[in-house]
């Protein structure tokens, strides 16, 4: 059976999570900011559980701090994490080659500031020739009405808009997958 290609699969996506560093995420409405990081770690716990491989940005980490702890605490130990001044993930040195060498076409893509460097890794990213999804629910920026345009402007531009959950069964495609009952405990 085929599938349609705007569909997820655990064996090509990666997780990229962009700039959810503490000092940054202070600066964000609590709730939302919340929300991005308990969606996040239910991605980090399915990623790794579906061996999905996972890319960690961190924006001027000497100034804005390392990634949030209860983040860094999930991350798989094969998890890459990369310094930038840039705002695209793209900009990171070593994040393009690192990319490419995994050899998967699907980013799921959550994080921080969603009309800046969200925005730019994804505009970037498409150009590479990578498939963009990039969770609503689990990126956020200071102003909602920037977040909101800068979704409609991805989307716009081609870029998928889903949800952490959405992500979650994608990957899993079936209720007979051997860590369905793991990944949907992650949902209560």
């Amino acid at each position: 059976m085929s599938s349609h290609p705007n569909l997820l699969d655990a064996n090509n996506s990666v997780l990229l999570l962009v700039d959810i560093q503490t000092r940054l995420s202070a600066a964000m409405a609590a709730a939302e900011s919340q929300q991005m990081s308990h969606h996040c770690e239910r991605l980090l716990q399915a990623a790794a559980l579906l061996d999905v491989p996972v890319i960690v940005t961190e924006q001027y980490p000497q100034g804005l701090g390392p990634t949030q702890a209860n983040l860094l605490e999930r991350l798989p130990a094969a998890a890459q994490v990369f310094a930038k001044t840039g705002f695209s993930c793209c900009a990171a040195e070593g994040f393009d080659g690192t990319l490419a060498a995994l050899g998967r076409k699907q980013i799921v893509l959550a994080g921080q500031e969603t009309h800046v460097c969200v925005l730019q890794t994804a505009l970037e990213l498409q150009h590479r020739g990578y498939q963009i999804h990039v969770l609503t629910d689990a990126v956020c920026s200071r102003h909602a009405e920037h977040k909101a345009f800068a979704l409609q402007r991805m989307q716009q531009q081609g870029v998928t808009l889903s949800c952490h959950e959405s992500v979650l069964f994608e990957w899993l495609r079936d209720a007979k997958h051997e860590r369905f009952k793991a990944i949907s405990g992650l949902l209560r």
